[in-house]
């Protein structure tokens, strides 16, 4: 792996493997990616998307991606407090729980944090599967993220399974600024969002978004493959600076921030 940018003294060469890189340890994954230091909420998104700008191949992520792509998803997963995913992701790509991964338990029981990053799952209706183990068997109890008209008997099954349900709107849906405040008010402050496009989409409409990790795979799918953002389009158009960008095996890794 190569970093592209910034590029300065130290970052001109390879962090490890010799003059055309190698495989970065998860730690050095970790500090390229750590969130912010101090108080406050902060959101990271993490997709991939084709050269045409697929983010999908069949319905799932996996197809475009690399095992590259796959560390960095890890050590995103690692450092976070929360994952936050929409239903259709959950049912779609078949969503487990996070696990613990022994390279990371240190560092997060130095950060207050528990064995592995709870999920948390957007969704309106409840529609889901409550005997999978996402929500049977997780280390962290699963959280759903879900409005306060939501269908009692919905809310029922899922607090059954052990879930624990968070009102984050005052309708059946989900406000995306509520939704953060109730992590927030958990201790959840460090989150990341892994989809789908339009769970991201409803995050960017809000203007709550502060970070986007996005992987670029050199492949072409054509089709009509949903983006990496969907839903209600912006006023006008948000700008983020390039932070960080990365290189393996023609895959692009790059992480923007607001401006």
């Amino acid at each position: 792996m190569r970093r592209l940018f910034p590029v300065t003294e130290e970052t001109a060469a390879p962090v490890s493997g010799g003059p055309a890189g190698g495989e970065w340890s998860l730690a050095e994954l970790a500090r390229a990616y750590g969130y912010p230091e101090g108080p406050g909420v902060w959101l990271r998104g993490n997709m991939v998307s084709t050269l045409d700008g697929a983010a999908q191949h069949d319905g799932r992520s996996q197809p475009i991606s690399s095992a590259a792509d796959m560390r960095i998803f890890g050590t995103l997963r690692a450092l976070a407090d929360v994952v936050v995913v929409g239903a259709e992701t959950v049912r779609q790509e078949g969503y487990r729980p996070a696990r613990a991964r022994a390279e990371f338990a240190g560092a997060r029981a130095a950060a207050g944090q528990g064995p592995a990053p709870a999920v948390a799952v957007v969704t309106a209706s409840l529609d889901l599967d409550f005997t999978l183990p996402l929500f049977t068997s997780p280390l962290v109890p699963t959280l759903i993220l879900t409005g306060a008209a939501a269908a009692p008997d919905r809310v029922a099954a899922a607090e059954q399974a052990g879930a624990r349900v968070v009102v984050a709107g005052d309708g059946v849906g989900v406000d995306p600024a509520r939704a953060l405040s109730a992590l927030a008010g958990l201790g959840l402050t460090r989150l990341l969002t892994e989809g789908g496009p339009r769970l991201l989409g409803q995050f960017i409409a809000s203007d709550v978004l502060d970070e986007l990790c996005l992987t670029m795979s050199p492949m072409l799918t054509a089709g009509g493959a949903q983006r990496i953002s969907g839903g209600p389009g912006v006023t006008v158009p948000r700008r983020f600076e390039l932070v960080s960008l990365l290189e393996e095996a023609g895959f692009l890794f790059s992480r923007y921030r607001r401006s």
